[in-house]
């Protein structure tokens, strides 16, 4: 379905370029495709409660003022994350 993300590679680093790159190269209808999928996924009772879970678990954490830079860029990639998927999520509601 999406060939775009099947494409072998020799190290995760490149696997992970790779992902990246056919992010901005994917066509319109792939996207909009991927949306409906987030939409539809997390539509049953068992995704909106991962995805509350998710939310709870990212977005409620709290760290003192020890933390480490190392810390506090993890937590902002998971969040952004989360992000993500909600903003994939809401434009598949929205068609």
């Amino acid at each position: 379905m999406f060939s775009i993300f099947t494409k072998k590679s020799s190290s995760a680093l490149a696997e992970a370029k790779n992902m990246f790159e056919a992010t901005d190269k994917m066509s319109k209808q792939d996207q909009k495709n991927i949306e409906r999928l987030f939409a539809r996924l997390f539509s049953t009772e068992d995704g909106r409660n991962v995805l509350a879970y998710l939310h709870y678990s990212v977005f409620q954490r709290a760290f003192g003022s020890n933390v480490t830079d190392e810390q506090l860029r993890f937590s902002e990639g998971q969040r952004a994350m989360i992000a993500n998927i909600s903003r994939l999520i809401e434009r598949g509601r929205q068609g």
